[in-house]
């Protein structure tokens, strides 16, 4: 009877531990998805959609004056003007120097007086001839007497006109004492002041005058590429400004961009031997003097365009071991897949794809590194305009 009591109070917690490992073992039904749920991680994709593409090519290069003089005398003497301000802009025959004209104006008052010598010798000389050759007619001279008159007085009209080449000469060198600007344009520095010495075509320029309007824009290029840009050219991809001239945008050193379009020139273009190089050049208008020589900056060249291209961010893509490039997508199951692609070039932060991805492949953007192919997310859509900043223009 005790061994009966003992079994009747021991059953009901067994039965209690029993219910409580079978509750254990078998999930309700509606315990299953939750934790399930909780389980897929969340990941953010864009959705590739093609789009309208205007490539580019871009060229480093530096500007450089369109014309450069460099002002030197043709005669000697003191400066005693000087007739412009450092840094300013000079118009073609404006006064720059004044050098002491006393002594070539003196020069030239002696070769006039020489000239009216002249002509007065010549005047003689042609009476006497004339004279000479009626009198010969009739004998009243011999005929040797009339040819020295004769050659007397050409002599003399020869003279004449040395004294007005003296005096030509001697007026041109008074005006060249007027150190006058050959071209229009910015003019730099000073290298002499008033009381200076100078001399006829010394080596040493007493100033420099540059043209920046408009202004060149030297493109240096490998032969190989510009053979590129050429059959480009011809065959249409690039935007044509004139004939064998491509259209050109500027970038400035800070990333902006320059307001004017230029042409870059193909033609007149000789390649280094030394390095396989070669140096072209485009025009731009320099109205405002925005740009200045020895600038460093980039010609853009329109280059293609595509109908519906594909973008990938930058931040999407990673390579596998041979080099390829590789991104995650999610399936129509919602499972993860890698996919490799091949990239055509770099779009500011994206890569242009070749092949390998089409248009609506769900690419993850975010939360990459907690997943991995064949495992089921949780997708949240972004927007690729929240990702970069960037328009899509092509810059090689």
């Amino acid at each position: 009877m005790q061994h009966l009591s003992t079994l009747f109070r021991a059953t009901p917690i067994a039965l209690l531990m029993t219910m409580l490992l079978l509750t254990g073992c078998n999930p309700s039904a509606e315990q299953t998805p939750a934790s399930m749920a909780m389980a897929a991680p969340e990941v953010n994709v864009i959705a590739l959609q093609p789009q309208t593409l205007t490539l580019h090519t871009q060229l480093p290069g530096r500007t450089s004056a369109y014309r450069v003089a460099e002002v030197r005398p043709q005669v000697g003497g003191i400066i005693i003007k000087r007739l412009f301000r450092e840094g300013s802009d000079v118009k073609a025959g404006q006064t720059l120097y004044q050098i002491d004209p006393a002594t070539y104006e003196a020069n030239l008052a002696s070769a006039k007086a020489s000239l009216e010598r002249a002509k007065a010798s010549e005047a003689i000389a042609r009476l006497k001839a004339e004279r000479y050759r009626d009198l010969s007619k009739t004998n009243g001279v011999s005929r040797q007497e009339n040819d020295d008159a004769e050659a007397s007085w050409k002599q003399a009209i020869a003279d004449v006109a040395s004294a007005k080449a003296a005096v030509d000469t001697a007026r041109i060198n008074v005006e060249y004492t007027k150190l006058k600007a050959p071209i229009s344009g910015r003019i730099g520095k000073s290298t002499v002041t008033e009381g200076a010495l100078v001399t006829a075509q010394q080596t040493t320029a007493l100033t420099t005058i540059q043209q920046l309007d408009p202004l060149y824009v030297d493109v240096s290029q490998s032969s190989s590429e510009l053979m590129k840009l050429k059959k480009a050219l011809s065959e249409g991809q690039l935007e044509k400004a004139g004939p064998q001239e491509a259209k050109v945008q500027l970038l400035m050193e800070d990333g902006s961009r320059y307001s004017e379009s230029g042409k870059l020139q193909f033609s007149d273009v000789t390649v280094d031997e030394g390095t396989g190089s070669v140096t072209v050049r485009a025009i731009f208008a320099n109205h405002d003097l925005q740009l200045l020589p020895g600038m460093f900056v980039r010609a853009e060249l329109g280059e293609a365009t595509l109908k519906d291209a594909l973008l990938v961010p930058q931040l999407a893509v990673s390579h596998d071991p041979r080099g390829n490039a590789t991104v995650l997508v999610v399936n129509a199951q919602d499972q993860v897949e890698q996919k490799a692609f091949e990239t055509a070039r770099s779009v500011a932060n994206s890569w242009l794809v070749k092949n390998g991805l089409q248009a609506g492949d769900r690419v993850i953007v975010n939360g990459s590194q907690k997943v991995q192919a064949g495992m089921k997310v949780k997708v949240t859509p972004v927007d690729i305009a929240s990702l970069t900043t960037n328009t899509p223009a092509a810059k090689q």
